[in-house]
């Protein structure tokens, strides 16, 4: 029996360029039960497709039909439609951090959805809350009740929003991308979660994701879209393993890419060459810092504990570890947009301890950061031509005519069409504003660049190119990365050095090919064997996490 019914779907949105066509004509149902993918290349229409079942799109014109339990939500009185998310639909988005308030802890924004749809005291609302936090692997959940969102990594405050959507029992869940931001480890671990939710609870669960690894290894079928149509629909093992359409082709193509060429370092050894090990000045030097952060009730949580590490220049470094290790807070402060409680950050010989006035405009100029979460670094009601030209603007770099020609050529550059030089942030899917990130970046050309999770966001597709991108850029101007990614298979391939984060610490360094084939530490292995299952995801052979770790 179908929970879900989807006949004849179209939606277009109106924009100041005309109106775009984002669905056309997608029919598909979801049986009660079942774990139901949707996989496209970014702008595909697939979040559109599914936040359009939500009604969550109030200027779009959308028509067709889409019945849940019998009832065509896109006519049914907004009231009811809003009881019904929720409580009986709940939707995980890809964007964490625009969906959680602030303002609010995440204990309390859990507590108020709770009691939006229950009639529950909040002693009660908050132990079931505390209870979810566990679920989604959250330490010490007791005490991060009453954490704020920007307190949580990427990947933890998707965590929070899983166990938001889990926190009513709702017989559909809608998932989109809810793993992108997740190291592999703690990936497997939520997918396993959504898989009980639907085993345990009945649960059905409707997924939406760019990795066919993962979607091959949980879904019972699969639709795959590209530009707003329907390509392909059926079994999972039929349409990611023999599949009848080129697209779906070209799709596990460049899936393979990511999970076997890629492997290879890709031109490295020329950056080893202008960068020896025994370089005596690094461009950038971390020594001794740790980082506590004070917590309500008087408690102290330590991010980073004694850590010392050296970029050197034209090396791309990478940093990996589980979500919530201390990565993306070591980054900002080698960035100085986070002083330590202890300890040296230098950046060319200087301390930025001591940095002041004009000096840190210079040095704002000379390091740039693309962040993990796109959207929220993006200014929703500013244009990202606006956006983009704002380095060149604050650094008075050029006329107002160099500048523009220069951000066409940008986000040219980033795959993105210079037509939409006029769009806002929220025109764009998750992926495209990773990519309006990475063109703000670079817009300087700045000595340092930190990548945190720079292609986490984007489907396999675009991946290549954009690691392509950032290779060359790397070449041609002399840049340096600190690169932050959860995917050891991307590290691997950029990476001249890896350093392995836990809880804080840095507990391994070496360059690639050895942390790869010779890792000393048990948690570098764990990571690398988690890695490994991702990679074979689609393979069929039933490896498990024991027998790659033997």
């Amino acid at each position: 029996m179908s929970i879900l019914e989807v006949s004849g779907l179209h939606v277009d949105i109106p924009t100041e360029n005309g109106t775009v066509h984002a669905v056309k004509d997608v029919s598909f149902d979801v049986a009660e039960g079942e774990f139901f993918g949707i996989v496209g290349e970014s702008g595909s229409g697939k979040s559109v497709l599914v936040q359009s079942v939500m009604g969550l799109i109030p200027k779009a014109v959308t028509t067709g039909s889409v019945r849940f339990q019998g009832d065509d939500l896109l006519t049914l009185p907004s009231e009811r439609l809003r009881r019904l998310r929720g409580k009986e639909i709940s939707m995980i988005f890809q964007d964490p951090l625009s969906s959680l308030h602030p303002q609010y802890t995440v204990g309390w924004q859990i507590v108020e959805q709770i009691r939006a749809h229950e009639k529950v005291s909040r002693q009660a609302a908050k132990a079931r809350a505390i209870e979810l936090l566990r679920k989604v692997h959250i330490a010490d959940a007791a005490s991060r009740f009453d954490a704020y969102p920007h307190q949580f990594s990427g990947g933890m405050r998707q965590r929070v929003m899983i166990a938001m959507s889990l926190s009513l029992d709702p017989k559909l869940i809608i998932a989109d991308e809810p793993t992108t931001a997740l190291d592999s480890t703690v990936q497997a671990q939520i997918l396993q979660l959504l898989g009980e939710m639907k085993d345990d609870f009945g649960a059905t669960v409707l997924m939406i994701s760019h990795d066919l690894g993962v979607m091959a290894s949980v879904a019972n079928r699969v639709m795959v879209m590209y530009h707003g149509e329907q390509v392909e629909l059926g079994r999972s093992a039929q349409v990611l393993r023999t599949p009848r359409e080129q697209y779906t082709i070209s799709l596990i193509e460049s899936s393979s890419f990511t999970q076997s060429e890629r492997q290879a370092p890709l031109g490295r050894t020329a950056a080893a060459t202008d960068a020896p090990a025994d370089d005596p000045a690094p461009i950038a030097q971390v020594s001794e810092v740790s980082l506590s952060f004070a917590q309500r009730r008087g408690a102290e949580r330590t991010v980073l504990d004694r850590i010392s590490l050296d970029v050197r220049r034209g090396e791309t470094l990478g940093l990996v570890g589980e979500s919530g290790c201390g990565k993306t807070t070591l980054a900002r402060t080698i960035a100085g947009l986070v002083r330590p409680s202890e300890g040296t950050v230098r950046f060319d010989g200087r301390d930025l301890a001591e940095v002041r006035g004009a000096d840190w405009r210079r040095l704002r100029q000379r390091v740039q950061v693309v962040f993990q979460d796109p959207f929220s670094s993006l200014n929703p009601k500013r244009r990202i031509g606006s956006i983009v030209e704002d380095p060149l603007r604050i650094h008075r770099v050029g006329n107002a005519r160099q500048r523009r020609e220069r951000v066409l050529e940008l986000l040219e550059q980033v795959g993105l069409d210079p037509a939409h030089y006029n769009r806002f942030p929220a025109q764009f899917s998750g992926g495209q504003r990773q990519r309006i990130g990475i063109a703000r970046a670079i817009a300087l050309n700045p000595d340092l660049v930190i990548l945190d999770e720079p292609v986490s966001a984007l489907d396999v597709t675009v991946q290549a190119q954009v690691l392509q991108l950032l290779d060359d850029l790397q070449r041609d101007l002399g840049l340096t990365y600190l690169f932050i990614s959860h995917d050891l298979a991307v590290v691997r391939h950029m990476c001249d050095r890896i350093a392995v984060m836990e809880n804080g610490r840095i507990i391994e360094l070496d360059d690639a090919e050895t942390i790869y084939r010779t890792p000393r530490e048990p948690f570098t292995k764990k990571l690398l064997a988690a890695s490994f299952l991702e990679a074979v995801g689609t393979s069929g052979q039933g490896t498990t996490l024991q027998e790659v770790s033997a």
